[in-house]
Order: structure tokens, then C-alpha cells, then sequence
């Protein structure tokens, strides 16, 4: 078969393949409890001091 050509066998497993929708899986919404923190570190002026240096390496 050359480059190109129609196959019909190939065209109607494809179809087959993409006509099953696969619904199992699980579809519930995961609530999650806690608190969220974060630490902000160094000022502005000290993290573009630090972008600096990084940049400068």
C-alpha cells in the first residue's frame, strides 16, 4: 500500500477506538482542609540584590 492510501480496516478501528468514551473514573470534587502560610523572606530591596548576584554568576 502506498503513502496515502485509504484503508478501510484501519479507518473503521480508529473509529471504533474513538467512539468509546471511557466514563469510569472518578468525578467527585475533593475537598481539602487547612490553612495555607507562606513566608515572604527578604524585602524587595534584598531579593534584587540577590536577582543580581544570581544574574551576575
Amino acid at each position: 500500500m502506498s503513502m496515502g492510501a485509504f484503508d478501510e480496516d484501519e479507518y473503521e478501528r480508529r473509529e471504533a477506538k474513538n467512539g468509546v468514551v471511557d466514563a469510569d473514573f472518578d468525578d467527585e470534587r475533593v475537598e481539602y482542609r487547612g490553612t495555607l502560610t507562606y513566608d515572604s523572606g527578604d524585602s524587595t530591596e534584598g531579593l534584587l540584590d540577590q536577582f543580581k548576584q544570581i544574574k551576575s554568576k
